[in-house]
């Protein structure tokens, strides 16, 4: 726990491009309140990844192979209402957004704000605002941060999530 009263908030990161994965990990990563649990790189993987890493926030891309981040908000907050979903996205457009958040998304923000992202989590969650402190793992590639687990593509049997959509 980084506060008294304030537990560690898990996060999930999905987005097709490594390099926006890596700089989502190294902006949360200067906050203790933040443990990074798990990565995807489409939709697909991410509704497994909340299946099995239980993130309290998914830090979701719109637009992705295979599932896009607007299907699989919609999964995620049916089958995990508590989770909270924050959509990103370069390219969003205002019909977009708003697909986004009808999806379950509590706010979409431009990749060009990202800086943002920390802000915006803990008003999500509810914990208001945060102290910066010095990163954890920062240097860690992301397969080695403790406790994150990297999902490669998967395929989904007859019971999937995305066939339920």
């Amino acid at each position: 726990m980084e506060r008294e009263g304030t537990e560690v908030i898990r996060i999930l990161l999905v987005d097709d491009v490594d390099k926006i994965r890596e700089s989502l990990r190294s902006i949360l990563a200067t906050s203790r309140q933040f443990e990074i649990v798990g990565e995807a790189c489409d939709g697909e993987e991410a509704v497994a990844a909340v299946a099995q890493l239980k993130p309290s926030v998914v830090v979701m891309d719109i637009n992705m192979p295979r599932l896009n981040g607007i299907d699989a908000t919609a999964w995620i907050r049916r089958t995990y209402p508590d989770v909270v979903v924050v959509g990103v996205s370069a390219i969003a457009t205002d019909h977009t957004c708003e697909l986004m958040k009808a999806a379950g998304a509590t706010t979409v923000i431009p990749k060009d704000a990202i800086e943002q992202l920390r802000h915006v989590i803990l008003e999500s969650v509810g914990q208001g605002s945060e102290t910066i402190v010095p990163p954890r793992t920062a240097a860690l590639p992301s397969s080695e941060q403790k406790g994150a687990i990297r999902f490669r593509p998967l395929l989904f049997g007859q019971n999937s999530p995305p066939n339920s959509l």
